[in-house]
């Protein structure tokens, strides 16, 4: 029988539990996958935690990994067994060495991509997608501002900005991120911990604020990054690794420069089956093309996710991580 990290209650990373688990057939228009890698996000820790509830417990964590598919159900027609395939959103079960997914969830793998090299990319990278071509559309000559710019996302986005001709900035905790940031295209890392990374910011770009903002810290970022933009620029709040965002008084955003804020989600971004493909052909372009390289930073074994969730929370962890079943 297959195992999976299960949790029957929310908590710490003590919950999760490595157990006997039988993913069953696929029903119609499921599939059942063999899973070779899985993907680390920080979405996992708020799903663990409850901050995100997931529909009911107890539940298996997990929004991205890829393998190879084993059985199809009714009405799937256009994926095979020994298919190689790849997936990023909902529904969570991914920290499992098998289970059954919707069809329309998943994309087929370029054979110049590995399993393995997928699963470090696929939630990352069609993230990376939706902030630089939907939520604010980058080109040539903006100035952008990327939090955790040596993590997983933000070392996506440098590179891909960069491509598209972008000026990068982008907070780090340390001296040695910020060199990790530098290699992936970001122009000008700021060590946040030691300096104040709006004043910089307005020094870099001479008091005229840059034209996006791409925070997933939250809470601890949050009014500074308003303090970043340009008039009329835009917020991109997509993660809250240091807490929730306090309720707002919207006009805060008047007073600092008629400001636009956005919290987006990939689910919503790629809810549609063209756009979920859409998105997934624009990241394995811009890989294949060699903008954009995928640094998988630690590989851990799926029966050792709690240690990979100290590790994500305690920001040990630079560029992606993968869990191996």
């Amino acid at each position: 029988m297959a195992r999976a990290i299960i949790i029957h209650e929310n908590g710490g990373p003590e919950a999760m539990q490595w157990e006997e688990f039988d993913p069953g057939m696929p029903g119609p228009g499921e599939v059942r996958l063999n899973q070779e890698a899985v993907g680390l996000n920080f979405i996992d820790v708020y799903h663990r935690t409850g901050l995100y509830p997931l529909p009911a417990l107890p539940a298996v964590l997990g929004l991205e990994g890829a393998g190879v598919v084993e059985a199809v159900g009714d009405r799937v027609t256009d994926l095979h067994p020994g298919d190689r395939v790849a997936y990023a959103g909902v529904p969570a079960g991914a920290y499992a060495q098998s289970r059954c997914i919707p069809a329309h969830r998943l994309v087929r793998l370029p054979d110049d991509i590995s399993t393995r090299q997928a699963a470090g990319m696929m939630l990352r990278g069609m993230t990376a997608r939706y902030l630089l071509h939907g939520c604010y559309p980058v080109k040539a000559g903006d100035r952008i501002l990327i939090h955790a710019a040596a993590g997983g996302v933000g070392s996506i986005v440098c590179q891909w900005a960069r491509h598209l001709g972008a000026e990068v900035i982008g907070t780090v905790g340390s001296a040695e991120k910020a060199e990790i940031a530098r290699k992936n295209g970001c122009h000008h890392p700021i060590v946040y911990t030691k300096v104040d990374f709006a004043e910089q910011v307005k020094a870099i770009t001479e008091g005229r604020g840059v034209d996006v903002v791409y925070d997933s810290v939250g809470q601890a970022t949050f009014m500074k990054s308003l303090d970043c933009l340009r008039p009329m620029g835009t917020l991109v709040s997509f993660g809250q690794s240091s807490g929730p965002v306090p309720p707002l008084d919207i006009g805060i955003l008047s007073a600092k420069g008629s400001l636009f804020l956005t919290r987006p989600s990939l689910m919503t971004y790629t809810a549609r089956r063209e756009d979920l493909l859409d998105h997934a052909r624009d990241l394995f372009d811009v890989v294949a093309s060699g903008a954009v390289e995928i640094s998988i930073g630690q590989t851990y074994a799926l029966e050792d996710a709690a240690r990979a969730h100290r590790e994500l929370e305690q920001r040990k962890t630079s560029g992606s991580s993968v869990l191996i079943p």
